[in-house]
Parts: C-alpha cells; sequence; structure tokens
C-alpha cells in the first residue's frame, strides 16, 4: 500500500513502525505531523493525551532526511471525548487528525496509515476511527510486542534516537536527556525490574527524537540544545530538550537495504512432544440406527424461535432465528437476511431490549459461498462495538440461507442500585503481529463483570491476514495462539486455564484428536506456569472442551477455536461429573463452575455403546439426558445464582431426525426446568468424537 506516516513525532516507535511496513512491502509516500496551533502560549510542549508534540520545531527536518512530502496541521481540539470508545466530536483534537488525513489522501492518494502505537489503546482507538472514516488500512506493526524484546531490535537496526524528554521516578534531566537508546538500555531494564517502568515509554516515561535510522537519505545532527525544566518534581522531575541549532549531514553510500527480524507470525509447529490423544477420541464408523416408529412432527425445527429467561444480572440467549431462502419464490439472499434481522430484532424489542446489547453471536451457514451477501447486510445491523462472533458452515436443510443465536446483556433499571458490570470491548482493526485484525464487523472479545467472551479464531497471519500454511498442526497452533494473545489483551493474567467452555470446529474427523492434543499440551503449560508461581497441589480445573466436525470454515481453514473465560481463580472452581447408562447408551455429564460463582458451564454427550440388531427408543436415553442436566443444575453450589441460558445440541445429522431430536428435548426441558428453560439450540454436525452422537454445552449465568 502507498502509506503515509500518521503524526510522525520523530519519535523511535513511529520510526520503527516505518520501516515494519517497508519490510513488508509497502510504501512510505508522506509525512503527517500535528505541531500545537501558534496562539496557545504553550509552544513547545502541549498536554495532550493523542500526539507527541516535544521536539515539534525540528519537524521538518524530517522531509528533508527522508525525502518525502511531510504535511504539517495545528492541534486546535483538546482531549474532548476521552472514553474507550471514540465518538466524533468537533471540538475534540482527534479531528484535527481527521482533516489532516484526508489532506493528505486527497493528495497523495495514499491506501494505509503506519501508526507507532505499541499498548495505548487511547491512541489506537482514536486513530482506528478516523482510517475507518477515510477508507484507510492502519498498520501498527509494534502492537503488544514485548517492550524489551522489541527496544532491543530497534537500537540492533540502527535506530539513532536520543531521549528529549523524561517524566519518570528515576529518570534525571541532567543524567539522562540527549542519550542514546543504546546507552540508555542497560538502565531502562533496571528502572523496569524494579519500578515497573515500562522500557518503551510506554507510560509516557520518556519521549525520543531520531537523528538517523536506515530509511533516512541524511542524519540530523544536534549542534546545540538546552534543558527545559517542566516541573521540578523532587522524586520524578518533568523536563525536555529544546534544539537551538540543528543540521543535517549526508550520509556515505548506503545500499538503501536493512535489516528487520523476521516476523515470528508464522513460527514452525514442530514440537515433538505433542502426543495425538487416544483412539477413542477418533470419531468412530458410523454404526446404522433404526429408530422405533418416531411421533413425527412436520415442524420444522429451523422456524421454532426460543429464548431464555432473563438471569439476575441481566443475561438472556436468543434462538432460532432464520433465514429462510428458496431462489424459485423471486426472493434474493440480501433480502432472506434482512427479514431474519428484522425477525431477531423485533423478539429482542419485545424483551426491552437492542442489537447493541448483543455480546456474542453464533452464525451457521448452510454454505460459505453466501458469506459475503450475508455479511454486506450484518455490517449495517452493528455500530462501533459490534459483538464477538463464531461464524461455520454445517449442515442445515434446504431453503435455509442460515441460522443465528446470541447472548444479550442488559440490567434492568430497578435493579440500578448493584454496581454495574462495565461492558469492555476489544475490536482492533489495525494489521499487526499480535493476532488477526477484525476488519469484519466484529469484536475479538467482549467482556462483562468478570466474563470474557471471545470470537472465533482461525490461523490467519495477522501481517498479512492470510490463513498460515503448513496443515492442521500449524493451525491449530497458530490460532490457539490467538486466543491466548486476545484473553492476556483484555485482562493481563488470563491466560488458557481461565477459560470454562471451549467449541472447537474441525472441518475433518481425523482432526479431532490433533485439536484435543493440542488443546491438553497448552493447558499443561499453563498450568506449569502457575504451579511455578503458586507451589501448591490444587490442580486448577479447566474449560470444557468440544470437538465438533463441520462442513467448512471462513477462507477453507481446517479448524477454529471458540472460548468463553472468566478471570478467576481456576483452583477454586467447582468440578462434577457423572454417567449412566441408558438403553443401549451412555450419558456422560461434566459441570464447571467459576470460583466467583458469576457462570458455569454444563456438558452432556450421548454415545451410542451397543449397536443393536432390534429398533431403539430414542424417548428413554433423551428423558434421561435432561434428567441428568436437571441434576447437574441442581448440583451447582449453593451461591451460584445462575440460570441455564442456552442448550446448544452437536447432534450428527445422519442418526437424527431434527423436528422429532427437537420436540423431544424441547418437551423434557420445559418439564423439567419449567421457567428455567434455557434456549434450545440444534447444530446439526458431520461427525463427533468417539461413538458421541449428540453432545450438548450449556451456559449458564
Amino acid at each position: 500500500l502507498p502509506l503515509l506516516s500518521f503524526s510522525y513525532s520523530g519519535g523511535k516507535d513511529s520510526c520503527y513502525n516505518m520501516m515494519q511496513c517497508v519490510a513488508a512491502g509497502h510504501q512510505i509516500v508522506a509525512l503527517a505531523n500535528l505541531r500545537p496551533a501558534e496562539n496557545t502560549g504553550q509552544t513547545d510542549e502541549l498536554d495532550s493525551y493523542m500526539y507527541q508534540t516535544v521536539g515539534h520545531h525540528a519537524i521538518d527536518l524530517y522531509a528533508d532526511a527522508l525525502d518525502l512530502p511531510l504535511y504539517r496541521g495545528f492541534i486546535k481540539g483538546t482531549s474532548v471525548n476521552t472514553g474507550r470508545v471514540y465518538t466524533t466530536c468537533q471540538e475534540d483534537e482527534v479531528e484535527d487528525l481527521y482533516h489532516l488525513m484526508k489532506l493528505v489522501k486527497d493528495k497523495e492518494g495514499v491506501e494505509g496509515v503506519s501508526v507507532g502505537a505499541i499498548l495505548s489503546d487511547y491512541q489506537r482507538v482514536r486513530v482506528e476511527d478516523v482510517c475507518r472514516r477515510l477508507n484507510l488500512q492502519p498498520l501498527a506493526y509494534l502492537w503488544r510486542r514485548n517492550q524489551e524484546i522489541l527496544l532491543k531490535e530497534m537500537i540492533s537496526s540502527n535506530i539513532q534516537a536520543i531521549i528529549i524528554k523524561v517524566a519518570a521516578f528515576g529518570l534525571d534531566p541532567d543524567k539522562h536527556l540527549g542519550k542514546t537508546l543504546d546507552q540508555m538500555e542497560p538502565y531502562l531494564l533496571e528502572l523496569s525490574e524494579k519500578y515497573g517502568v515500562h522500557v518503551c515509554g510506554e507510560g509516557g516515561e520518556y519521549e525520543t527524537f531520531t537523528l538517523d535510522c536506515p530509511l533516512f537519505k541524511k542524519k540530523i545532527v544536534v549542534d546545540s540544545a538546552k534543558v527545559v525544566v517542566h516541573s521540578a518534581d523532587a522524586f520524578a522531575p518533568v523536563a525536555y530538550l529544546r534544539f537551538l541549532k540543528l543540521h543535517l549531514e549526508n550520509k556515505g553510500e548506503s545500499s538503501g537495504t536493512f535489516m528487520v527480524n523476521s516476523c515470528s507470525c508464522e513460527e514452525s509447529c514442530n514440537d515433538d512432544d505433542i502426543f495425538p490423544s487416544s483412539e477413542e477420541d477418533e470419531p468412530q464408523k458410523n454404526i446404522p440406527v433404526i429408530w422405533k416408529s418416531l411421533k413425527h412432527y412436520s415442524l420444522d425445527f429451523t422456524k421454532t424461535f426460543g429464548s431464555s429467561g432473563r438471569s439476575l444480572s441481566g443475561y438472556q440467549w436468543f434462538s432460532g432465528i432464520t433465514a429462510h431462502f428458496l431462489p424459485s419464490k423471486g426472493k434474493n439472499a440480501q433480502e432472506a437476511a434482512r427479514e431474519a434481522f428484522s425477525s431477531l430484532r423485533a423478539n429482542m424489542t419485545s424483551e426491552g431490549l437492542k442489537l447493541k446489547d448483543i455480546v456474542l453471536f453464533h452464525l451457521y451457514m448452510k454454505s460459505m459461498k453466501d458469506f459475503n451477501v450475508i455479511n454486506s447486510v450484518y455490517v449495517t445491523e452493528f455500530d462501533l462495538c459490534p459483538p464477538a462472533r463464531v461464524c461455520v458452515e454445517t449442515l442445515l436443510p434446504d431453503g435455509v440461507l442460515f441460522c443465528i443465536d446470541c447472548l444479550a446483556h442488559k440490567y434492568d433499571i430497578a435493579m440500578d442500585d448493584v454496581l454495574r458490570d462495565e461492558k469492555l470491548v476489544m475490536h482492533v482493526q489495525s494489521i499487526s503481529h499480535w493476532a488477526p485484525a477484525n476488519i469484519g464487523p466484529y469484536s475479538q472479545s467482549i467482556k462483562v463483570g468478570d466474563v470474557l467472551y471471545c470470537a472465533g479464531q482461525i490461523a490467519l497471519v495477522p501481517c498479512t491476514m492470510q490463513l498460515v500454511s503448513g496443515g492442521i498442526w500449524t493451525e491449530a497452533i497458530v490460532s490457539l495462539r490467538h486466543v491466548e494473545r486476545v484473553l492476556q489483551a483484555m485482562s493481563q493474567k488470563t491466560a488458557l486455564h481461565h477459560v470454562i467452555t471451549a467449541s472447537c470446529y474441525v472441518t475433518d474427523s481425523k482432526h479431532v484428536p490433533i485439536a484435543r492434543s493440542i488443546w491438553q499440551k497448552k493447558l499443561r503449560e499453563c498450568k506449569k506456569v502457575e504451579d511455578s508461581e503458586t507451589h501448591h497441589d490444587v490442580t486448577a480445573v479447566c474449560g470444557l472442551l468440544a470437538v465438533v466436525v463441520i462442513a467448512q470454515l471462513p477462507r477453507d481453514a481446517a479448524i477454529e477455536w471458540h472460548v468463553v473465560a472468566v478471570v478467576d481463580d481456576p483452583l477454586q472452581r467447582k468440578h462434577f461429573a457423572m454417567k449412566m447408562l441408558s438403553e443401549g447408551f451412555q450419558i456422560e455429564c461434566e459441570s464447571v463452575e467459576s470460583s466467583s460463582a458469576s457462570c458455569a458451564s454444563i456438558s452432556v454427550r450421548l454415545s451410542l455403546i451397543s449397536p443393536s440388531t432390534s429398533q431403539l427408543d430414542l424417548d428413554g436415553p433423551l428423558h434421561d439426558l435432561i434428567a441428568m442436566f436437571r441434576q447437574a443444575v441442581e448440583k451447582l453450589s449453593e451461591d451460584c445464582s445462575a440460570t441455564p441460558l442456552s442448550f446448544r445440541a452437536f447432534f450428527k445429522e445422519d442418526v437424527f431426525d431434527a423436528e422429532t431430536l427437537q420436540t423431544g428435548l424441547q418437551e423434557y426441558l420445559e418439564k423439567y426446568l419449567g421457567k428455567k428453560t434455557p434456549a434450545l439450540i440444534l447444530v446439526p454436525v458431520v461427525d463427533l468424537p468417539g461413538k458421541e452422537v449428540i453432545h450438548v454445552t450449556c451456559w449458564l449465568s
């Protein structure tokens, strides 16, 4: 892409990110910088949440040093809209950036923006908002990188930058201003160890000015400068360098090539210590099942809309919203999708909810070929903070375009005295080396209270957004690494053992044992870290995993992970398991309750253990399955007030008649759970592990 370097401040981060952009094959065509307005009286240093302004007098030299056009604008606004989500506000300093970038786009035809953000969500969210409005792609290759490694990389890739501002405990204006990164590195690492100072200055501890880097045609030389003390605090004085005289010098003949550490996005995954788990995980050859003549219901299972009751803390699950589509009827797919959304909206409105209250969205499609059409409608339904989303193709009946179910959350105004759980949304749209950008209309994760609802993750290489090569092992490891990174970015100490329920969708039965073994290996690694930190014998209770085989995934991926995690103490969770035999079937049930007792997950598996020549009765096993499910709900601790919200039944499509299954399950759920009946979601799948014919996952909140 032809790029502009946003708010080119001359700092090390904007320089190194430009080098990363060039290494990724993009071309920098212009620089853009915002400086304090002349009439503010603050000509050196502006107290801005968004922009580095110290050293701005020298920015003009960069146009010559890089041999690029430089566009400059004035910061007229202030930090008005300081919320987690930015919405346009004319008096805000972000709008100054919008006008400057619009000018550069119109003049230079740029398509992307180089952004040096490492950790500041505040800055990233605002730059992404401006880019979204101008249809530009933000590239933030330093985003959430390990800062110690990053600083070493910057130094080794020949960025010559000096400290021009200090504002942290342990940084002394007389000693440290004017020092190079190379000279400062050991001391910065020491400060980080002692006082938690950010090694790259991400907390505003220090700012830098780049004198030379491999992209420069000429280097900048400081002839004279003076120290200006901004506030003479005894512990953490704030001071900066004001350049009095600078000049440019030609550099010796350089080849124009430079080294940037190769990205770790595609590291190969040849781990020796992963053993595929036991044979019994392999789906078994199908045993033909002959059911006793069933009460056959003409009801189409995709036509029944259902919703759970509202839980105490304001959660409600909606299911069975279907887009019906028969081309012969003259209706197009887009209209069918719109109808489904208006039906969802109507159902939610009747419960006092809006689409913006949805935190998690499941989209089951008849065919991935229709993805773009459905997405074009989906985009128009959600605004700045879309829900986390899971999207797979599965075996839906003919005439159905897609089925959706979703979890919504909203407080009852009557309960206003209860401390509200803040809703935190992570919707990163910048291309980086961290995890895939969400260019589509969904968020990587939404946190409500102590629960993290994540989007499904496939193995896209973050910096190219292409599917990783290397087959199922590599895909499984890379996509699970994305899940870990999203969890950690949402809540620092959160890892895979905080997951309370996980679904893994694979496109081939042979992949089931591979998915399971990688999941178990990753959990063992988490436990090792946990044990080394805590030294006790209690083991963490990890989440329940369902592995199912479906028809197709987005981008032709082989595997997709979807998790819900809780920021709790996995060592204090309650776990419960039981099993029983029922007319040729085995039923196994497990439940995990979070240590905070705010939520729980239950899994129930129905396996066909003995092939029977005689006809089997479905009624008995379904009755026993729901009876066992009710027992699991009742076994939850007294202090857990979680309500069952969703009852997702993955079933082998070739074994059951879906309508009969739907009716049987619904009847027993209502009989045994009454008002606490969860939303029933039927998902026909290609295959399940071992001898399983139904795998139910239930979410309680």
